[in-house]
Parts: C-alpha cells; structure tokens; sequence
C-alpha cells in the first residue's frame, strides 16, 4: 500500500476534475451485494501494459491474427496463459474507473438499478492499478465460465450468488487484502482496487489452470459492412445507455450524453476508446435466492441464440448470435447464414436486454 502514496496526490487532482466532467444523465442508483438459484430453461427467442508483438502469429492477407482472446499479436509467452477477469462497478459514483482502457476485451452487463457493472478481461495485457472492484452476480458465470478456469476478481457476492459460482467451478477471488486495497480518494464502496498481476500470482499459489481459452469470436479477414454507423446509441434501461462515436479509427464512449473517461494511478486521464462494439441481444430474466432472502438480480440468458450488431471500422453488421453451452464461445451469423469473421481488435461486449432497441447513423 505504502508503494502507491505518492500517486494518490496526482490521483486525487484528477478525479476532482473528471468528476465533473464525467457526470451522467442517467439516473444511477447504488446497488447492493453482500443460498443456488434454479436458473429458468434455456429459450431460443498503470502500470504499463506487457504486450508486444509475436513473430509466431498466423498471417492473413494484410492481417496477423493470434490466438489471443482478441486475436491481437503479442509475444507468445503473453498468450500462452490465463486470461484475469476483473469486475468493475460503472456506477456514476465509480467513474472515471482505472484499467479499463488497457483491457483486452470488456464485457457489460446488465444489473440491479437500471445501471451496468463490467467484466475487463486481461490476457496479453496487464495493469497494476485497476478499480472500482464490485461484486459477483449471476450472469457473470455464464461467461466466466467459457474462460478455460480463468481467476474472477470481484469484491463479494450475496451467499446464493456465491452458490453458483462454486456451482460452475469458478475460481473467485474475493476482496481479501493481499489482491485488493482500499484508495482514500472514492468512498465505500467505489473504492476497492485491484492488480491483473497480483491477481495472477493468487492463481499460481493455488494451481489453478494456467491456460489461453482462445478467441473469443472468429478472427480473420474481416466481414465486410454493411451500411456506416458512426454513431450508436445502446440502451440496456429506460435510465442508461451508451454512445459510441466513430472518430475514424476508434469508437469513443459516451456514457449517456457524457464522455466515459478514465483515470489511471498517476492522474493521467482519457476517453475510453475500443476498436470494435458487439451487442449482443438477450433475455432478461429475475434470479431469485431460493431461500426468500437477499436482492433479486436482472440475470442474462447467454446461451441460445438472439440478435446481434457489430460495429467496427465505422460500419455495422447485422446478425444473430448463437451459444450451445456456458463453456461455448459466441458464434456470430450474418443475415446469410454465413459467419461473422472480425478483425483483431480490442472489444467491448454489451449483453442488451433484448426489449431495448440499439440504434446508429
């Protein structure tokens, strides 16, 4: 802890003048965390980061793909491990968040409150300094679990959450004071941080699998777009969405009608930026603790098929998705038929709730 007190001060700066910059207009409300629910069936309705290229990639015309969860190169020392999956509260009082705009791909889901939480995932790349660290729910299993046993940071979870988790076998970390410290700069509880790296070594004391759970989606020659979409509004509640503003090699995050901004543990601050956003349209359902006790959480149903848009190099591809098991990756379809192949690229992927309607021009 001692290590990082001469940051604090040039963090403490920053966070003062972002935090006013980075207000939303939607209406964010605190959520809550702290025995297995019956899950309903399946319907088919800085640190610095380490990455550095590899001269053992795969070459496709005018591409390099890797077997990297974002098919990005880097050395093979970086892809041939364990991806770190790290929960980030988005709440407004969390942001600007620390770590997220190194990750290699991030996912966003739905919770309690109308907001969304994060799931930044570390492969190739990692961060010494990454928070605001929140807690566990449902829906973060169904994804974990296609990650090849991969440690999953989080704060905490309410004890029947906890139960699924031991149930899909994932390897939690909780807050426990040897991967996780408190930051005087953001009130409990926006203020737990975390590190890829200590995160890593947690792993290693305990055995568990030090393995590369490969692409996340098809990787190559790119599908071609097929109309512009430099600028996409998604919702996930009738209080939150996000924009995304193509600003000729990147998309830009708004979060609302604001810049999403990020700060990292020496005051230096930017706007998230990804190179490509999927959004993957899913049912929503109530998980409920089969003991009547606790919070009842929005849970997505990953596995099946739905909707889904990709947006990337300033155009949109219109498809499905498809899913046979949690342990499966994604598959993207076009309308015809065929499959959706994307460029290496850093990701974002946004699990929508499928009554919300995604939108671009």
């Amino acid at each position: 802890m001692n290590r990082r007190l001469p940051a604090i001060l040039a963090a403490l700066v920053a966070f003062a003048v972002l935090a006013g910059s980075c207000s939303s207009n939607n209406a964010d409300e605190t959520t809550t965390s702290s025995s297995i629910t019956t899950l309903p069936p399946v319907t088919t309705t800085t640190s610095t980061p380490t990455s550095t290229v590899s001269s053992t990639t795969t070459t496709i015309p005018g591409l390099e793909v890797s077997e990297a969860i974002n098919g990005l190169p880097a050395d093979d020392a970086l892809i041939d491990r364990r991806v770190v999956a790290i929960k980030i509260d988005n709440h407004l009082n969390a942001r600007p968040q620390s770590g997220v705009e190194q990750a290699d791909a991030v996912y966003e889901v739905l919770v309690e409150g109308g907001i969304t939480r994060l799931i930044a995932l570390f492969h190739q790349t990692d961060v010494d300094y990454v928070g605001p660290n929140r807690s566990g729910r449902p829906t973060d299993a169904t994804l974990i679990s296609a990650l090849a046993g991969a440690p999953f940071q989080i704060s905490g979870a309410q004890g029947w959450v906890q139960d699924i988790f031991r149930a899909d076998a994932i390897n939690v970390v909780y807050d426990n004071g040897t991967t996780t410290y408190r930051m005087p700069h953001r009130s409990a509880p926006h203020n737990l941080y975390t590190s890829s790296l200590l995160i890593r070594e947690w792993a290693d004391a305990r055995d568990w699998p030090d393995e590369n759970p490969g692409n996340l989606f098809t990787f190559g020659e790119p599908t071609p777009g097929e109309q512009s979409a430099t600028d996409v509004t998604i919702p996930f509640s009738g209080s939150t969405f996000a924009r995304w503003e193509w600003d000729g090699t990147t998309y830009a995050r708004y979060q609302g009608t604001e810049p999403h901004m990020w700060v990292d543990e020496d005051g230096g601050s930017g706007q998230l930026t990804f190179d490509t956003v999927v959004a993957l349209m899913v049912d929503e359902f109530i998980a409920k603790n089969p003991a009547g006790s606790g919070t009842s959480l929005p849970t997505a149903v990953t596995v099946g098929t739905g909707k889904a848009y990709v947006f990337t190099g300033g155009e949109v591809i219109s498809g499905t998705w498809e899913r046979e098991s949690e342990t499966d990756r994604f598959m993207l379809y076009g309308a015809d038929g065929e499959e959706i192949v994307l460029a290496p690229a850093r990701l974002w992927i946004s699990l929508v709730p499928d009554t919300q309607a995604v939108t671009w021009q």
